[in-house]
């Protein structure tokens, strides 16, 4: 495994891959001061630990890393070898742009063969993921390097090959994310954390494949596991969860009934006042004048 570099604007191999802003392979064999100091940036930068012992300090937290764990870096979060340099050893990495990653998800880019539904469920789990480092991961490491040999070679076909590797790195990622989020959870437990994550962004057109990923299943059985859990359908259970948040925010008079259905995902005030009144037998200005008079 020979180290390289191959940087956006200088590297003509990425001429043709203008989300690519890096990609290379480290032999570190001596130390140099203060070479690795915190940053931050707005692409999303993966590296696989192939040689040595790495402490690393990302989005604030202390980490690890041995021969075969991956550190994710995502947008704005900052990073540094706790040590203020980097250790001796070896690494690969790439960094790519993402666009749009925000707690909608992410939108899928052009270069990417990946569904609208599939970009907004890996976005979201790559925000949502508690977890920064994958420990003995090196499947992300061989991607790269498969990577790095189509870059060289540009053999026919090379552009789509390294855009599809692209696709599948963040696939495989967020695939071991849910994995580690839900190693040894029970359905109840990942149910309470589903609400919570629902609740906190009640505002987003939750799709059942975004509501699946959270959870780390596939849709048909997450479909079977919530309706058994729970009695209800998965979007029926996300529109009990906004009409009992909305119960709450009607007690406040400050705050109009369009502001609140626009708040909670729904469509129009009108669609709010219909799905309210279906599920709970009240129009909306019916319980806030409830509430009124028991002031």
């Amino acid at each position: 495994m020979h180290q390289f570099v191959l940087r956006q604007g200088c590297s003509g191999e990425l001429q043709l891959f203008p989300h690519i802003i890096e990609l290379g392979i480290k032999k570190n064999s001596c130390i140099q001061l203060n070479s690795f100091q915190e940053s931050a940036t707005d692409s999303l930068r993966i590296y696989c630990i192939t040689d040595g012992k790495f402490e690393w300090l990302i989005n604030h937290q202390q980490h690890l890393l041995y021969p075969g764990d991956v550190a994710l870096i995502l947008p704005g979060h900052k990073f540094a070898s706790e040590k203020g340099f980097l250790e001796i050893g070896s690494l690969l990495w790439i960094e790519i742009t993402i666009h749009h990653l925000e707690r909608g998800g992410m939108i899928p880019e052009k270069w990417s063969g990946l569904s609208e539904n599939e970009s907004a469920a890996i976005g979201k789990m790559l925000l949502l993921g508690n977890s920064n480092v994958f420990s003995k991961f090196s499947e992300a490491g061989r991607i790269i390097q498969i990577m790095q040999n189509e870059l060289f070679k540009q053999e026919i076909g090379f552009y789509t090959r390294v855009n599809q590797l692209i696709d599948e790195l963040l696939i495989i990622i967020t695939r071991q994310l849910t994995k580690q989020n839900n190693s040894g959870r029970d359905f109840p437990k990942a149910f309470m954390q589903l609400e919570q994550t629902l609740r906190q962004h009640l505002a987003h057109q939750w799709t059942v494949e975004e509501m699946a990923a959270v959870i780390g299943i596939g849709t048909t059985l997450f479909n079977e596991k919530v309706k058994k859990y729970s009695g209800f359908s998965p979007i029926n259970y996300l529109i009990n969860i906004r009409i009992s948040e909305a119960i709450k925010l009607l007690k406040n008079q400050d705050v109009s009934v369009t502001d609140i259905a626009l708040e909670l995902g729904f469509y129009s005030s009108q669609h709010f006042s219909t799905t309210f009144k279906k599920l709970t037998g009240y129009t909306p200005s019916d319980v806030r004048k409830k509430y009124i008079l028991n002031e």
